[in-house]
Formats: C-alpha cells, sequence, structure tokens
C-alpha cells in the first residue's frame, strides 16, 4: 500500500490491487493546491471547505459520506460518526471517522475528531488498527495530547499526524513539532522529507511509530 501526503487531512491511498482512495481534499484557500487527482473514491468526513473540496479530482469517482459500509473492490470501507467538538456537535456539527480494511491492514482516518475523548463505544466500533491518521493542531480538533489520548485507546503500530500548521496553512493551529515533544520517547519517530510512504502488513514495525510525511509540494 503505497500513501502520498498532499497537505492537511488529505492523503491518496493506493492498494496493491491500484484501488486509489483519497481522503478530506482541501480547497485551495487554505494554502495547499490539489487538483486533478486521479481516484476511484473521496471520503469526506464533514462538509467544511478544508475537507471536502472534491473539485480536486479528476473523472467522477464516487464520493463517499457519513453512514458509507460498502465494498470497493477488495476494500471494504465503513464510518464511525462523532463530533467535531467536545459539545456534542454544538460549536462545529459531525464528524465521520472512515475506517478501512484492504491488503490485510486496518487503518483509520479520523477526520476532525474534536470530542474531549473517544468513547469506549466509539473506539470498539472503529476496531484493533494498524495505521491511525489524526489530527494533532489543536483549536478546531483534538490537540497533542488529545490526539495521543485517541492513539493510547486505539494502540496502532503508525500513527500519522494531519491537520497542524505548516508554511503555507492559511490559519493558525498547532504546528506537529508540539505533538512530536508530547509523545515523548513512548512512540518511535520517522521523520520522512518526502510526501509518500509504503507499507504493508510485513513491514509493520514492531515499536509502535509515529510517521510525519512532508507535503507534495507544486
Amino acid at each position: 500500500m503505497r500513501i502520498q501526503y498532499y497537505g492537511h487531512s488529505c492523503f491518496l491511498i493506493t492498494t496493491d490491487s491500484g484501488l486509489r482512495i483519497l481522503t478530506d481534499p482541501c480547497d485551495p484557500t487554505t494554502g495547499y493546491t490539489l487538483k486533478n487527482i486521479r481516484c476511484d473514491c473521496v471520503t469526506v468526513s464533514h462538509s467544511h471547505f478544508d475537507h471536502g473540496y472534491t473539485d480536486a479530482v479528476s473523472g467522477s469517482p464516487a464520493v463517499l459520506e457519513s453512514g458509507a459500509d460498502l465494498r470497493i473492490g477488495d476494500v471494504r470501507i465503513y464510518t464511525v460518526g462523532t463530533y467535531h467538538d467536545d459539545k456534542e456537535g454544538e460549536l462545529r456539527g459531525e464528524n465521520e471517522v472512515f475506517c478501512f480494511e484492504a491488503d490485510g491492514l486496518r487503518f483509520a482516518h479520523l477526520g476532525d475528531f474534536g470530542e474531549a475523548e473517544l468513547r469506549e463505544e466509539t473506539a470498539e466500533a472503529i476496531g484493533q488498527l494498524d495505521i491511525l491518521f489524526v489530527p494533532v493542531g489543536g483549536t478546531f480538533t483534538v490537540d497533542a495530547a488529545g490526539a495521543l489520548a485517541v492513539a493510547e485507546k486505539l494502540n496502532p503500530k503508525i500513527l500519522i499526524p494531519m491537520h497542524y500548521m505548516t508554511e503555507v496553512l492559511s490559519f493558525k493551529i498547532a504546528g506537529v513539532t508540539s505533538f512530536l515533544k508530547a509523545a515523548g520517547n513512548k512512540w518511535k519517530k520517522d521523520i520522512l522529507n518526502v510526501p509518500y510512504a509504503t507499507v504493508s502488513r510485513e513491514t509493520l514495525p514492531e515499536k509502535r511509530t509515529i510517521l510525519v510525511m512532508d507535503y507534495l509540494k507544486k
């Protein structure tokens, strides 16, 4: 499986069979430029401008939103409903966690998860994970401490931070450095200077690892 990072919460996940899944594409006002991305389906955790910019894709891929539970090729995709804030959606509405089973791996994209803590029933619905994509920038989502608390509960082998401040992001949230510092020595850190990573069941790390990718620059 290949994971390509476009910035913010947007990743292109390409399975071994060639299925291409795009997560939470963001519009140009965020500072990231996404356009003409070829994919088979797009997952949208919620409809905010920095997560639902489907104009970034080429062709007519399936757009998956809340309540999705289906198979596309050899990939299972389903959602678990959560909230964008710690007041049961009163401030910023609902948020969908997208869960995937592909290539012998289980992974989840938390979207803009913003609850004060991950509820037991939510953790149970998500299930055991190999890879977790988690927002870490705070303000609109969980912050570094909240992201790490979620990760401790779901216990993935690989933790991929997203939704954090970069030199191009147009609004202010915390950077990934704060998250890495908060993680301390409980997690191994693998800092890549490229916008992609390849993962398989056979290459999952023995020690839990935070995997930081650079975003694709155009």
